[in-house]
């Protein structure tokens, strides 16, 4: 990059070690859901694809939805860290209460999920409405994945940790290990052993339980063996703020997953072939996502400790580059679907029907990793700098309009109005973070103007 200043060069080969890691790793995520989608979809009935599609969006609400664990644990340990070396103190010391106090937050919430988890089976499938053709595959895969919560939600705390540490190795290391485990225990319980949707159940099961093991190890050191951990796991001022922090994220993804969820009740409604394309065409997006979430990452850990360091200079130039390297991925990965795309579909099933309704729907899939690359940015910039007030606000008007325009554009164009209400939602996202993004860049000046 002979054309870019020293201070460019720097900052993006900074950029690309964090963020090249975990896209790789993040890869897998969907992945997993691609595979759940292919094992399924080459099964002689389609209703048993669509019960996959619908499993994994109650478990999208049902565990996502306390995405907070992931988000702000990686908040507050990117602040941590950024605090201590300012300070030159030990890292451990100040990650480590953060750790214990989300890990024990997780363990609440999972014993919860377990306790409810028949009526939050009811509850989901009456807000599906598919039909009981459709609802008796997916209670049989609802009832076997439920019981991976609290090493899910673990596993959201320990991801949180590692990112927080810019422990990108670690992260590859742990996703690549979790996900490739899923899709080895995928290919042996369903083809092999041919136990349908249930051994896809209990795949995601046994993975998330061998990941947390791992995940532990992998962060050992920065848990244990510190001084006056007990004294400041159960500080006040910092119980208030992790749960002001997560009860704020928990409102906005909790209505992020709903729209996701409301997307697929919606493709219900048009029968199970609609709800089968839709459903592909969505783990391809989650493979963008999770993809271009590399750099969200990225500029999370790095305007987290930027902003826990308060470096004004050093928040700027991880917002700047990352956002120039995300937009480039974002149009690579555009033009690579608008080659590929019918290929990619015709893996994940072999029913016509189905390979034709998402052929038709392919420029929706298109457009949208340049229309949602710069939410997963603004998000990531957010989540660093734990301003969660201003994500629940934004995301509580981009989910009215969503809401809005899905009711009235699908009366009159189907399913392209359910895909084109889904990318002003997404692109409204970004708006509204857009808004309050000035306050977060005020906020970086002011904290770097009193030190």
């Amino acid at each position: 990059m002979p054309f870019l200043t020293p201070v460019a060069r720097e900052w993006h080969a900074r950029r690309a070690g964090l963020a090249l890691p975990i896209i790789f790793s993040n890869i897998s995520v969907p992945l997993v859901g691609a595979v759940d989608t292919a094992v399924v979809g080459h099964l002689p009935q389609v209703e048993q694809l669509g019960a996959v599609a619908l499993g994994a969006s109650i478990f999208s609400l049902v565990f996502w939805t306390f995405g907070f664990l992931r988000m702000s644990t990686s908040g507050l340990v990117a602040q941590a860290l950024g605090l201590a070396n300012k300070n030159n103190q030990a890292p451990a010391n100040h990650v480590a209460p953060i750790f214990w106090r989300s890990l024990t937050v997780s363990a609440v919430v999972a014993l919860c999920v377990l306790l409810l988890q028949k009526p939050l089976l009811q509850i989901s499938l009456w807000m599906l409405d598919a039909g009981e053709a459709l609802n008796r595959p997916t209670a049989d895969y609802y009832l076997t994945r439920i019981w991976s919560a609290p090493a899910t939600l673990a596993n959201y705390v320990v991801l949180g940790t590692l990112i927080g540490l810019q422990k990108m190795k670690s992260v590859v290391v742990f996703q690549l290990f979790l996900n490739v485990l899923n899709i080895l225990l995928d290919l042996l319980f369903v083809p092999v052993f041919g136990w349908g949707i249930q051994g896809v159940a209990a795949a995601s099961v046994i993975a998330d339980y061998a990941a947390l093991m791992l995940g532990v190890f992998l962060i050992r050191h920065h848990i244990s063996g510190t001084q006056g951990i007990t004294a400041t796991l159960f500080d006040p001022a910092a119980i208030k703020k992790l749960f002001q922090l997560n009860g704020n994220i928990f409102v906005r993804t909790l209505l992020l997953v709903l729209s996701f969820f409301y997307f697929n009740a919606k493709s219900a409604a048009l029968g199970a072939v609609a709800l089968a394309a839709n459903a592909i065409l969505l783990q391809m997006l989650h493979i963008c996502a999770y993809a271009l979430d590399g750099f969200a990452h990225a500029v999370e850990t790095l305007s987290g400790n930027a902003w826990g360091s308060r470096r004004a200079k050093e928040f700027s130039n991880a917002v700047r580059y990352s956002t120039m390297q995300s937009a480039l991925v974002a149009l690579i990965m555009s033009f690579t679907i608008a080659l590929f795309g019918p290929v990619i579909i015709s893996w994940f099933t072999s029913q016509q029907a189905v390979i034709d309704v998402a052929n038709l729907l392919l420029p929706w899939l298109i457009a949208l990793p340049i229309i949602s690359v710069w939410c997963y940015q603004l998000d990531g910039i957010f989540i660093g700098t734990t301003h969660a007030g201003e994500m629940r606000n934004a995301m509580i008007a981009s989910v009215l309009l969503y809401v809005l325009l899905t009711h009235w554009l699908m009366d009159k164009l189907g399913n392209h109005g359910l895909w084109l209400s889904f990318s002003v939602f997404m692109l409204c996202r970004a708006l509204t973070l857009l808004f309050y993004y000035p306050r977060i860049k005020n906020s970086v000046r002011f904290r770097s103007n009193i030190t």
